[in-house]
């Protein structure tokens, strides 16, 4: 098993065996998503494992089936518990309009975008309809009202959903992420029609972002999107994670671009490449580059540490149910604890096989413990 700690990736024990991630692929997928993965050869999909929010992709290689798993925030993000700046607190203030939160990938795109929607739900009574695929973070509403849609469960596509968002009176709608020209048509129409929009996208920079979103288009109506942007864009957020050595934490790094007077004119000429000097010299109008945001980050005094592992697998009791196990999702009926089982011992061409593993650390420590 490979896992990627602070960025970097380390090998723990032996791999596990083929049929071992076969059997936990289907019971993930399930009997219907089964026969979509032999015609895609991948899934992706979330559940909640031992009180944590994971993505699963689920993969078909020259070695047969693979598994990418992503732990994600086990507590209701904000953007304090984050360390991210509170002036990020601005950009869901407005009641209409587009912020885009970019970044490369695992940069903590989604992370952010959940936090910013629980300082809405924390604070005001809005609604708030998402459409994500899948569905990463399981928002428990508290003042809001809050509908989460997932992408081939709840809706057939991310563009009938945003069709059908707007006749579903929402003051805010969340897209995971916009990957084609007709979410962002759809995006961007319902940015001007009254509704606060919250979407990601791939990216290095805030400029990039605004720059690749508009390229989408075919290049006759990309001043027409550029003018569309320009009057409906709140801000852009791009973040990096960094490992901070003091604090022993990986920390999101932010470029904030906000929709001032000034950006407006420079994004509606299409000239994007002025967009970092603006960002350098804006800083009253709530402009950050990463160099100063660095700065910022230096000087932080109040950092919010995570939990210890024991409190944080322990769910608060106001903590979002899990999802129901696996074999409902796929129709099947529950499948009974087993009773305890004598310990596994090796097979003839040393594997060991370890059945109905409560917790993936156990799997690897049987398997390392066999392994000397």
């Amino acid at each position: 098993m490979t896992l990627r700690v602070r960025g970097e990736l380390q090998m723990l024990g032996e791999p596990l065996a083929s049929g071992l991630i076969l059997e936990a692929a289907r019971e993930l997928v399930g009997v219907d998503g089964w026969a979509r993965f032999y015609e895609q050869r991948s899934s992706d999909l979330a559940r909640t494992v031992a009180g944590v929010r994971c993505r699963i992709n689920i993969l078909q290689t020259l070695r047969g089936v693979g598994m990418v798993v992503r732990l994600l925030s086990p507590f209701q993000a904000t953007l304090k518990k984050l360390n991210l700046h509170p002036s990020l607190r601005k950009l869901v203030e407005a009641r209409h309009g587009l912020v885009i939160v970019s970044g490369p990938t695992g940069s903590g795109k989604s992370t952010t975008l959940a936090a910013l929607i629980q300082e809405l739900n924390l604070t005001e009574a809005r609604h708030i309809v998402t459409i994500e695929n899948p569905t990463e973070y399981v928002l428990t509403p508290r003042q809001a009202l809050i509908r989460q849609r997932e992408v081939g469960r709840h809706t057939p596509s991310v563009a009938q959903a945003l069709l059908d968002a707007l006749r579903e009176d929402p003051d805010v709608l969340m897209v995971g992420e916009m990957r084609d020209p007709e979410t962002m048509r759809l995006t961007l129409n319902a940015a001007e029609t009254g509704h606060l929009v919250l979407t990601t996208m791939h990216s290095s920079s805030c400029a990039e972002a605004l720059q690749r979103l508009v390229g989408a288009f075919p290049a006759e109506v990309q001043a027409g999107v550029s003018a569309q942007l320009a009057d409906c864009l709140v801000g852009v957020v791009c973040q990096r994670l960094r490992f901070r050595s003091e604090q022993k934490l990986l920390v999101p790094e932010c470029e904030i671009l906000v929709g001032s007077t000034g950006t407006r004119a420079v994004i509606r000429q299409g000239q994007f490449f002025k967009l970092a000097t603006a960002m350098e010299g804006g800083g009253q109008d709530g402009n950050w580059s990463f160099a100063r945001y660095r700065e910022w980050l230096d000087q932080k005094a109040d950092w919010s540490i995570p939990l210890e592992r024991a409190e944080v697998f322990d769910a608060p009791a106001d903590a979002p149910a899990p999802l129901p196990p696996i074999r409902a999702h796929a129709g099947l009926p529950h499948k009974p604890k087993p009773e305890p089982r004598p310990e596994p011992q090796p097979r003839e061409d040393g594997v060991v096989v370890i059945d109905d593993a409560e917790d993936p650390e156990d799997v690897l420590a049987e398997l390392d413990r066999r392994r000397h």
